[in-house]
């Protein structure tokens, strides 16, 4: 058994529950399984449910990677009040009366934050000012002054409406706060919302369906919880990345941080980024194109994240 311990290195789907932070997810799989290298790829606040990506082993070299994967989420917008949280675990901004939205045309709203947008994060928000956490000025009721951020919305749909609830789905870029989008929807039309409930479904080319329901990291046998489909090993991980094969001297190379020259098989940009495996179909590294030697020939590519030894 400490043998088979040595070798868990992959990624692990796992359905959170509400109520628990991300970091209690990753503290149940490491008491469970005894693998103390572990790390999830991306916070989802404790109201939330649905997909976290637990980075095990050498994978925790992924982290960095992984976390800027775009994040697909559903959700309830809640209309008739706001909050200082932005979703339903905050102290109402006014009196907390639901107002329909039934006669609200929210195509029009909803097209102002598709795309690229400024967002500005809550102020109850894991940022940091001046080296403190946002939401610990929060509580201690002084000032938060966060500044706004770029990132892309590439699909905002409202799914239904009922009475003075909404329900949506959204696929947008790493950091996007879908509190921050409840909120500002709610004040794009006039009426007040706040974030009722989330659930994220896919992160990147990971999806909810695969994934391992909290209850189960405390229940199911270690050698279950380490399998198939919630459990991905290096080899099998599905990047979303140009797959290219490696002969051992070129992974000798990256693993001592070296560049190396390569034909891939497709056409390939400067700035690009590959998923490199070696003769046994290994994910050794991911590497960045840094030169285009020849236009449909030889490139140079730069290991970003070794895997490998």
């Amino acid at each position: 058994m400490t043998e088979a311990k040595k070798s868990v290195d992959g990624v692990l789907l796992v359905d959170k529950k509400a109520g628990l932070t991300s970091h209690d997810v990753v503290e149940r799989f490491r008491r469970r399984s005894k693998v103390k290298k572990a790390g999830h790829t991306g916070t989802l606040d404790p109201l939330a449910t649905g997909l976290l990506v637990l980075c095990v082993g050498k994978a925790t070299r992924l982290q960095a990677y992984l976390m800027g994967m775009e994040k697909t989420y559903e959700g309830t917008i809640q209309f008739g009040w706001a909050t200082d949280t932005y979703d339903s675990t905050g102290e109402p901004a006014g009196e907390a009366v639901e107002a329909s939205v039934e006669h609200v045309d929210f195509e029009p709203h909803v097209e102002r934050f598709r795309g690229e947008i400024e967002q500005l994060p809550p102020a109850f928000s894991a940022k940091k000012i001046d080296g403190v956490r946002a939401y610990e000025l929060a509580r201690k009721g002084e000032e938060v002054k966060l500044q706004p951020k770029r990132v892309t919305v590439y699909e905002f749909t409202i799914v239904s409406v009922r009475g003075s609830t909404v329900r949506f789905r959204v696929r947008s870029s790493a950091g996007t706060y879908m509190r921050s989008l409840a909120h500002d929807l709610g004040a794009a039309i006039g009426v007040p919302a706040h974030l009722k409930e989330l659930r994220r479904t896919a992160i990147g080319t990971f999806g909810i369906d695969n994934a391992i329901a909290y209850d189960r990291l405390s229940e199911a046998p270690v050698e279950a919880i380490l399998a198939p489909p919630h459990f991905q090993s290096l080899a099998e991980i599905d990047l979303p990345l140009e797959k290219l094969r490696i002969d051992w001297p070129q992974q000798a190379k990256l693993m001592q941080g070296q560049a190396v020259i390569m034909v891939p098989r497709v056409p390939v940009h400067k700035g690009d980024l590959l998923a490199l495996g070696n003769p046994h179909d290994q994910l050794v590294a991911i590497a960045e194109v840094v030169n285009v030697l020849r236009e449909g020939g030889p490139v140079e590519v730069r290991p970003k994240v070794v895997l490998a030894g």
